[in-house]
């Protein structure tokens, strides 16, 4: 472990590698969520981008290669490193969250739960919610199930749209064709609304790349801006990482 932490704070894990452009992005929105004066106020960070985690959508619908063995890896290099808890800015990897909480020693928070808290306390008459996410979170239920817990559907779209979907997070984001993808994205995102999303939720980590709130006519929410500012205010001792919506059913950290 690491010496010379002040009273409260915690070292960040960032599970990463899924992809690693979201990884970056999530520390980059980590950086910027810290409001500081000089380079000591930021949280310490411990990325491990492993970028050899096998696809997890293919892993929930067609049998694939479970991401869970290199999941795991990744989590006990970041707990031997130093990290107090987790964050992992996939989405879909959320769907095997429990079995990674059940075999580490330290906390790992949900990123769709906290989301989903978030959209209940700032818009608490939200009653429909768009989703844009691969198909493997789309069907996996992980933003149905936590978003029914605060009061809200979740809208998906039709199928041609949900292909345009895949397209642009496989063919063009993670290929690194930001634009293109993003064109794709905001054209499912407008007929979510049409069909009456009142909000629209950037589901996926490449989705958050190129989606922004601003560029629709209801809010974007983007969970993985939740999850940074979640991170640091748990990282600097200003949220309770012993609360039950913020932690492993499992570990639990000393104050």
């Amino acid at each position: 472990m690491w010496k010379g932490v002040m009273m409260g704070e915690k070292v960040i894990g960032i599970l990463g590698g899924m992809g690693p452009e979201a990884t970056a992005d999530l520390f980059y929105r980590i950086v910027r969520s810290t409001d500081v004066e000089r380079d000591q106020d930021h949280p310490r960070t411990i990325i491990y981008s492993n970028s050899k985690v096998p696809d997890r959508t293919a892993a929930i619908l067609a049998g694939g290669p479970s991401p869970l063995p290199e999941m795991l890896k990744a989590g006990r290099v970041l707990e031997s490193a130093g990290a107090d808890f987790l964050i992992m800015p996939c989405n879909t990897a959320h769907y095997f969250i429990e079995e990674l909480r059940t075999s580490l020693g330290i906390p790992v928070l949900h990123m769709i739960e906290l989301a989903a808290r978030n959209v209940k306390a700032r818009m608490p008459d939200v009653g429909r919610a768009g989703l844009i996410a691969t198909d493997g979170t789309v069907r996996s239920g992980i933003y149905h199930e936590s978003f029914s817990e605060v009061g809200a559907e979740i809208v998906v779209p039709p199928p041609e749209l949900q292909t345009d979907t895949m397209a642009a997070i496989y063919d063009h984001i993670k290929a690194g064709d930001l634009s293109g993808g993003r064109e794709l994205l905001l054209g499912v995102a407008r007929r979510l609304v049409e069909h009456g999303a009142e909000i629209v939720l950037c589901g996926c980590t490449e989705v958050s790349l190129v989606l922004k709130d601003g560029d629709l006519a209801v809010p974007v929410v983007d969970p993985l801006q939740v999850l940074a500012e979640t991170a640091v205010e748990v990282a600097l001792g200003r949220a309770d990482l012993a609360e039950e919506d913020l932690v492993s059913r499992r570990g639990r950290l000393p104050p």
